[in-house]
């Protein structure tokens, strides 16, 4: 089992997930832009016939769209490694692995959420998406202490 986090430890970590995510949203954003921009720069080549281009203009926007790709992967990595889940990077929808009546659960939360306050079992996904009831206010773990 990966790395579960009690709903206390896991709201204390919302400001340090929220940055990271925003981070990694940014850094994916300015990649998709560049990459836009060179894919318009290949039709206007293809439709032009061929045209003079700016050759290291060109391999600088290639390197720059390989820089921010390779630190929104980075900034993933970093949230993987706390044990954060990332569902959905455009949405910014996150889930914290919890256990809830010795069952693993999924604690939920969404960008733009002032806290956690949902949940879901493996299988449901975020279609499932349950309010946090009485049960989440200690985890298993806490209540065995």
């Amino acid at each position: 089992m990966s790395k579960t986090f009690t709903l206390s430890e896991a709201q204390m970590m919302l400001p340090l997930v929220e940055s990271l995510l925003r981070r990694a949203q940014a850094a994916g954003e300015r990649a998709s832009e560049m990459e836009r921009e060179m894919q318009e720069l290949n039709q206007r080549i293809f439709m032009a016939g061929g045209m003079n281009v700016d050759v290291a203009k060109a391999a600088r926007r290639r390197a720059n769209r390989d820089k921010s790709l390779q630190e929104a992967r980075d900034t993933l990595a970093e949230m993987e490694e706390i044990g954060v889940q990332v569902k959905d990077l455009k949405k910014g929808l996150l889930d914290f692995p919890s256990l809830m009546d010795g069952q693993e659960i999924l604690l939920c939360w969404k960008l733009g959420e002032s806290e956690i306050g949902y949940w879901h079992t493996v299988e449901e996904g975020y279609a499932g998406r349950k309010p946090l009831d009485g049960r989440h206010g200690k985890t298993e773990r806490e209540r065995l202490n």
